[in-house]
């Protein structure tokens, strides 16, 4: 039994069809099972909960040998850090998993050995430390920038021609395509042979800066579209008005500023690291269409 978290999100949702692809007994972990499509629905246990919740955890888990990990983001807004968030989330269901014998595929962050705070990455790193002290199998998919959240910048790239972020514009970015780390974690779910505990870097095969993967969005959107470097501080700020704790902003300022200082290179990688989506294929199969003007209107 392959117990799978957050199969709603972008990541999990993946997953969790890769997997029943492969035949394997499946069991999900959601707070709103409506949100599950009708074909999960269908083919797989259904445990409605948080898996932060032990007793959620401890029903998840019953005849389980194996599990998908994510922390969800949607508590960060209101946590006074994100590193207790991490811990505070993560603490039972490696503790149960661990008294089960259960493998964990986690996702985490790429940088292991960065000296200094990173915010969001040093708490998912903290998190690998607690899970491998629990002794539990564990394979982590150490992950740069989502190609995904430029999904967010959809609107702005098709009204105004431009993108912002507070990463620096001349810094190469490394990035990964959520498909190619679900498709890891489903392979590694259904792999029953690997044991012990190994980091698993996961990166797309360009490195970008943010300038030139403006060069490729406006190839593939056949329009200008240039990128807008915000002032870390404004970055900050802006959080904080759109009702972000004050502590969260400073982690997501942290995890940016440590971006801009080269994070992602203190944890190398391997030739198998590469991943298969490009940015410019990316952009054409996701930014495009996101971003592709209104037929009515134009815009």
């Amino acid at each position: 039994m392959i117990v799978i978290t957050t199969p709603t999100g972008h990541i999990g949702r993946q997953v969790v069809d890769r997997v029943l692809d492969g035949g394997e007994a499946v069991r999900v972990i959601v707070r709103d099972p409506s949100r599950l499509s009708a074909h999960v629905r269908r083919q797989a246990e259904v445990v409605q909960g948080s898996h932060g919740d032990a007793d959620t955890i401890t029903k998840a888990l019953e005849g389980a040998d194996r599990m998908f990990w994510l922390v969800p983001p949607a508590g960060f807004r209101d946590a006074d850090s994100a590193r207790r968030y991490y811990l505070d989330f993560t603490r039972s269901a490696c503790q149960e998993a661990a008294s089960r014998g259960v493998r964990m595929v986690g996702v985490t962050s790429l940088g292991r050995g960065y000296q200094g705070e990173a915010g969001l990455l040093s708490a998912a790193l903290a998190m690998d430390e607690l899970i491998e002290a629990s002794g539990v199998p564990y394979r982590a998919l150490a992950l740069p920038f989502f190609m995904e959240n430029l999904l967010l910048q959809a609107s702005a790239i098709k009204e105004q021609g431009t993108f912002s972020m507070a990463n620096a514009a001349d810094r190469p970015l490394p990035t990964v395509a959520t498909r190619d780390v679900a498709a890891a974690a489903a392979a590694l779910l259904l792999d029953t042979s690997w044991s012990g505990q190994v980091r698993v870097p996961l990166a797309g095969p360009d490195n970008l800066t943010p300038d030139a993967m403006a060069e490729v969005i406006s190839d593939t959107v056949g329009r200008t579209v240039r990128y807008r470097q915000v002032p870390l501080a404004d970055f900050q700020a802006a959080m904080v008005r759109r009702g972000a704790s004050p502590a969260l902003a400073q982690d997501m300022a942290d995890m940016v500023e440590a971006q801009n200082n080269g994070i992602y290179d203190a944890e190398p990688g391997n030739p198998g690291s590469v991943t298969a989506t490009g940015f410019r294929q990316w952009c054409q199969d996701n930014l495009k269409p996101a971003a592709r003007p209104h037929p009515a209107t134009g815009r």
